[in-house]
């Protein structure tokens, strides 16, 4: 099929995307397997280089995407309106002109659509959602040619130009093919998503449905009829749509918007450009027509396995299939979590603000943190969930987070007498002095020791392999220590509870004395050298966390490293990061995020926070002590001993949680330095784009490159395999953006249920996309406003098409006048992982410029956000 310039839709499958793109392969997929899809062709990708070939232009055109003065100033963006201008002019050659026009003619020569299919589009996790330009009602031999080159040239626009980028891919490795079908005149059509794209609920079939063509749904210019099906097509609910305006087609070619007759539309257009026929007005599918889009819907999702977005028509009676392609930018399905995971679910939402690599999954957290609670669970018979079951994937990238329900056994009988003994034998107070403590740090010694960049590749394997081992001894400390530290907490508890005081367990506990103490202090002793000096005063200012981008961060290094009057600040700096610079800043369970070492302006933004002045901080645990000893109970000698004894138990206790912890993060750079350094060779070979997107790869996949010399190169299959590997991973997790991996509504309410609109909403429409954000409203009317847009403000419009793609990498939030989830602005906004709201109907008449406002996702709602941030800080 590689050479074949013209073919029927019924000759291309699955495995045909090279020839004929996402569309026509994905189509030929549904008439192979008895889809009611209408008749057509697919010019395929061969005809396209051919072109480009015999007209002299594939050269010039490869030259534009590799010529620095063919980019815009960042050096990445080839020049699109030139690629595009040299596409347009090409000159077809005359088998290809033949083989279209034969193919054209034994379809009928009638009407027909004429739709790009890139080879980068229709694909998990890159929709392409109009990215590439289709073209409605053509008639006519010269025509369809036309369209054709259009087609072609519009794998060159500035919008496909940039969706590539984001999504990582070459423009050089693209091709496109096109479409040609008889066209379709619908009663209705619309787009269809085999599970909920707000909700991720399997279970439910979304179908958004609009009278005449169903561009206007697709491109946001009605707000369609929503469904709600369940899996039978049964309609679980059903909004109605606002019917504002109908594409249909034109007698002599092409399409008109047309305003259906009404009250509120009578005086805005003229009689002639107004429909009063009912048939053609009302988009209302029947209970016969939702069963069989859904049926449908089951069966395409079983063909291409995973779920599907699919676009539709009903003509003659009759439904047809226009298009399905995978859904991007899914929720997961919401986990039924039991009472006892709602009850843990927030320690590990909070432990996973961020999703995981595979190789934080694969590494640090198997072999090393999962690892410690697996043998902790096991030292009293309790069976510790895999991370599979934690940590679900989808194409090798975590999915969502499920609580654990650690699991009891036999042997969790016999636990309280293994408790007592290591309670006995084992004391808190004394862990230092066990030997297995100075070997740790012996062994983190010696391996500070290493320079990876000196080790052959699989001794820099083996140098990670080492942090995993000697986090071990960490391991083995806390299965001995840890319940001298539980028990005398739960004592504790007992008396206060007995003494009726509970309350005060919390404050009593707190004041222990920890390495995080510690560090805490260190903080503040910088924080005022900085208030006792004006130079440093004013450097901190000046200074914004995370200002890195604008330089701030970095010429505050500068002067730190460099700058005499910082002298005593930058001993006292270097100091506090030789000793607490390897905890984390962000997880302990995340390996690829940097340490305060990493992130050394972490660690200036949080000294600029301590400088400013701050109320008398009041001494809670002194107040709860205090107020213990001023118990009657406690008059009696015995029992004032015997309880004060117990808070310093539990106080010590505590203190050996949180040092053990600190402690065990000592391994943290080592580990990142062996992975980086990997991902650095890596790198160098072609296999990454950058050192750090060696995260994106598994350990057991790093551990199988064996066959490396010393100071030799990597075998080809490593590039071969590896780098399709890491770029499709990539782009998923791309396509998970803005999607929690636990949203916290499941831990309060049923995930299943939806949720009730909240009072006091400015606007309310349809969630398209989940999540959260706070920010200023910008209302952009058309393209001519384009420029006001500012990066964090909140895009309202009355309208998207594919043109508006580029204001979604700047905007926190889309809200719309027009639209339904099928609608571009709601696909793209999935993707960005930004909320959408869509169909609010008189969002850019209810808010204006500068007003502060929350937009929620989920709920389709747009709420008065006086005082929030200013940026997408709420995302959830």
């Amino acid at each position: 099929m590689t050479e074949k310039l013209v073919g029927t839709l019924a000759e291309f499958g699955a495995r045909d995307l090279p020839v004929a793109g996402g569309k026509g392969a994905n189509l030929g997929e549904l008439v192979r397997h008895g889809f009611p899809v209408p008749e057509g062709f697919v010019v395929t990708t061969a005809a396209y280089t051919t072109t480009l070939r015999d007209s002299g232009l594939d050269g010039r055109l490869q030259a534009l995407l590799q010529d620095p003065d063919g980019q815009d100033p960042d050096g990445r963006n080839p020049d699109a309106g030139a690629l595009r201008e040299l596409v347009s002019a090409a000159t077809v050659p005359p088998e290809v002109r033949s083989s279209i026009a034969a193919a054209y003619a034994a379809l009928g020569a009638g009407p027909v659509a004429v739709r790009s299919s890139a080879t980068a589009e229709d694909l998990p996790g890159a929709a392409f959602a109009g990215q590439q330009d289709t073209f409605l009602n053509v008639i006519g031999e010269r025509e369809v040619l036309d369209a054709v080159v259009r087609c072609w040239a519009s794998l060159w626009t500035d919008r496909a130009v940039a969706y590539r980028q984001r999504q990582g891919i070459d423009p050089r490795t693209v091709a496109i093919a096109v479409v040609v079908q008889e066209m379709v005149e619908p009663r209705a059509a619309g787009v269809m998503f085999t599970a909920n794209p707000v909700t991720g609920e399997r279970g439910e079939i979304v179908v958004d449905a609009g009278a005449g063509l169903g561009e206007a749904v697709v491109s946001g210019l009605v707000t369609p009829g929503h469904y709600v099906l369940d899996s039978r097509g049964h309609t679980l609910s059903f909004t109605p749509g606002g019917n504002e305006v109908i594409v249909r087609a034109v007698a002599g070619g092409g399409t008109e918007e047309v305003v259906p007759a009404g009250p509120s539309r009578a005086d805005s257009q003229p009689a002639d450009s107004q429909l009063t026929d009912p048939q053609l007005t009302d988009p209302q599918l029947t209970d016969a027509e939702l069963a069989e889009l859904a049926r449908l819907a089951r069966r395409a999702e079983e063909l291409f396995g995973r779920p599907q977005d699919m676009e539709w028509a009903v003509a003659d009676g009759r439904i047809q299939v226009l298009q399905s392609r995978p859904m991007t930018g899914l929720p997961p399905q919401p986990p039924a979590l039991s009472r006892f995971q709602r009850m843990v679910g927030p320690f590990f939402v909070e432990m996973f603000q961020q999703r995981p690599y595979p190789l934080d999954v694969s590494g640090w957290m198997q072999r090393g943190i999962f690892a410690m609670l697996g043998r902790m669970a096991g030292s009293v018979g309790v069976v510790f969930p895999s991370l599979h079951q934690i940590l679900p994937e989808e194409d090798g990238v975590v999915l969502q987070l499920v609580p654990p329900v650690p699991r009891p056994t036999l042997r969790t009988l016999a636990a309280p007498v293994s408790v007592a003994r290591r309670v006995r034998r084992f004391k808190p107070a004394e862990w230092t002095r066990d030997r297995r403590f100075p070997d740790f740090l012996a062994e983190v010694e010696r391996l500070r020791g290493k320079d990876p960049s000196r080790l052959s590749w699989t001794g820099v394997l083996g140098l990670a392999r080492d942090t995993f081992t000697a986090m071990e001894k960490i391991t083995d400390l806390r299965v001995s220590y840890l319940p001298g530290s539980f028990v005398p907490q739960a004592k504790l508890r007992l008396m206060l509870l007995l003494l009726g005081k509970s309350r005060l367990a919390p404050a009593l506990v707190a004041g222990a004395e920890t390495r995080t103490s510690k560090a805490n202090r260190a903080l503040e002793d910088l924080a005022a050298l900085v208030r006792s000096d004006a130079v440093l005063s004013t450097a901190f200012a000046g200074f914004h966390n995370g200002g890195s981008r604008d330089g701030g961060a970095v010429a505050l290094l500068e002067r730190v490293e460099h700058d005499p009057a910082f002298g005593p600040f930058r001993a006292g700096f270097h100091a506090f990061l030789a000793e607490f610079g390897h905890r984390e800043t962000v997880s302990v369970v995340l390996s690829s995020a940097p340490t305060w070492s990493d992130a050394p302006d972490v660690v200036l933004g949080l000294v600029k926070a301590l400088t400013g002045e701050r109320p008398p901080a009041e001494d809670q645990t002194g107040a709860a002590l205090a107020e213990l000893k001023r118990h009657p109970a406690l008059r009696a000698g015995a029992v004032r001993r015997l309880v004060l004894a117990a808070v310093d138990e539990a106080k010590t206790g505590m203190a050996f949680r949180e040092d053990s912890h600190f402690y065990a993060t000592m391994v943290l750079p080592l580990l990142r330095r062996a992975q980086l350094e990997l991902g650095r060779r890596l790198s160098d070979a072609g296999v990454l784009d950058a050192p750090g997107d060696v995260y994106h790869l598994r350990l057991e996949e790093l551990e199988a490159v064996t066959e490396v010399p010393d100071g030799g190169a990597l075998p080809a299959w490593v590039r071969e395999r590896y780098r399709p590997l890491v770029l499709a991973r990539a782009a998923k997790r791309r396509e998970l953006e803005g999607i929690p991996l636990l949203d916290p509504a499941v831990l309060f309410v049923d995930g299943r249920k939806a949720q009730g609109a909240l009072p006091g909403a400015l606007l309310r429409g349809t969630g398209a996309s989940r999540g959260q954000a706070a920010g200023a409203v910008r209302v952009i009317h058309g393209p001519e406003d384009f420029g006001s847009l500012r990066s964090g403000e909140i895009l309202v419009c009355p309208y998207t098409n594919p043109s508006w793609t580029p204001l979604f990498q700047r905007a926190a939030a889309v809200v719309v006048d027009a639209g339904g989830l099928g609608s571009h602005a709601a696909i793209v906004a999935r993707e960005y992982g930004i909320p959408a709201v869509m169909g609010t109907a008189k969002g850019t008449k209810v808010l204006h410029d500068g007003q502060r406002v929350l937009v929620d996702g989920s709920r389709g709602e747009v709420r008065a956000a006086a005082g929030a941030p200013s940026a997408a800080g709420t995302a959830s």
